[in-house]
C-alpha cells in the first residue's frame, strides 16, 4: 500500500471528490483526518472508512475560520506525531460574469478558494519541515488552466490557486516538501450546480458535456482520487510544483 502509516488531512472531505481522495487513501493504508464544515458528513465518511477495516477520525471543521483551521492541523499533528499529507480541498463555485458577482461573493470565493489554502500549507508547513518532508495538494480546477465564460469569480480565484502552488512548490522544493495542485474537470457531484446554472440547466450542461469534452463524459470521483493518492504517495517523489489536469480533455 502506498500509504502505510501516512498520516493525511484533508478539508472539505464530507462529500464529492474530497470523500473520495479520503477513501482511497485510507485504503492505501493512510491514518486520515475527514474534515468538513458539515461536521456529520465528515463523520459518515469517517465511519465508513473504519467500517471497511481501515483508519479514520471526523473533525468539524470551517477552513474560512484561521484560528480553528491552524488549530485542526497542530491537533493532528500533536495526537499522531506528524503530518505527511495535506489535501487541501474545500471550494466554492459562484456562478456570473463581472456585474452579476456582487463584491461580497468575490470576497467569499477568494476566501475559500485561495485565502484557506494559504493558511491550510501556512499551518502545515511547520510540521513537515520538522520531519523532512510532505505532500501538499491543492485543489484548483482545469478553471484554472483554461477560462470559463461568465465565471469570473471562479476562474480567477482557481488560477490564483495555481500561481500561489507553483511559489509555494519553487520555495520549498529543497525541504523535500512538494506542492501540486489537482485540477479535476467536470465531475458529477453537487458542486457542479454554479455551472448548472449558469449554462441554463441539468440539460444544457449534459448536452455540453457530451459535446465539447473529448471523451463525452463526466469524470468520476473515483478517478479522481487515483490521482490523489499518485500526488500524495511517493509514486510522484519528483513531482512538485504541477497541475495535475483530469479532465477528459476538455482543456485541450
Amino acid at each position: 500500500m502506498d500509504l502505510q502509516s501516512k498520516i493525511a488531512f484533508v478539508t472539505g472531505a464530507g462529500s464529492g471528490i474530497g470523500a473520495a481522495g479520503a477513501r482511497k487513501m485510507a485504503s492505501e493504508g493512510a491514518h486520515v483526518v475527514v474534515t468538513d464544515r458539515d461536521g456529520d458528513a465528515a463523520k459518515a465518511v469517517a465511519d465508513a472508512i473504519t467500517g471497511a477495516g481501515h483508519k479514520a477520525e471526523a473533525m468539524t471543521l470551517d477552513v474560512t475560520d484561521d484560528a480553528a483551521l491552524s488549530g485542526a492541523i497542530d491537533q493532528t499533528v500533536a495526537s499522531h506525531g506528524k503530518l505527511d499529507v495535506l489535501h487541501s480541498h474545500a471550494g466554492i463555485q459562484i456562478e456570473g460574469k463581472l456585474e452579476q458577482v456582487a463584491v461580497a461573493d468575490m470576497d467569499a470565493s477568494w476566501n475559500l478558494n485561495v485565502r484557506a489554502h494559504f493558511v491550510a500549507a501556512q499551518a502545515a508547513v511547520r510540521h513537515m519541515r520538522k520531519q523532512g518532508g510532505g505532500s501538499i495538494i491543492i485543489t484548483s480546477s482545469n478553471s484554472g488552466v483554461q477560462y470559463d465564460r461568465e465565471m469570473i469569480a471562479y476562474a480567477t480565484t482557481k488560477h490564483a490557486v495555481l500561481a500561489m502552488t507553483r511559489q509555494m512548490a519553487a520555495d520549498y522544493a529543497h525541504e523535500n516538501i512538494r506542492f501540486n495542485s489537482l485540477c479535476p474537470g467536470f465531475i458529477d457531484t453537487p458542486f457542479n450546480r454554479g455551472f448548472e446554472i449558469q449554462m441554463g440547466g441539468r440539460d444544457k450542461l449534459e448536452e455540453y458535456i457530451s459535446s465539447e469534452i473529448p471523451m463525452g463524459r463526466f469524470g468520476t470521483v473515483e478517478e479522481i482520487a487515483e490521482g490523489i493518492v499518485y500526488l500524495a504517495s511517493d509514486r510522484s517523489s519528483f513531482m512538485t510544483g504541477q497541475a495535475l489536469v483530469i479532465d477528459g480533455g476538455e482543456c485541450i
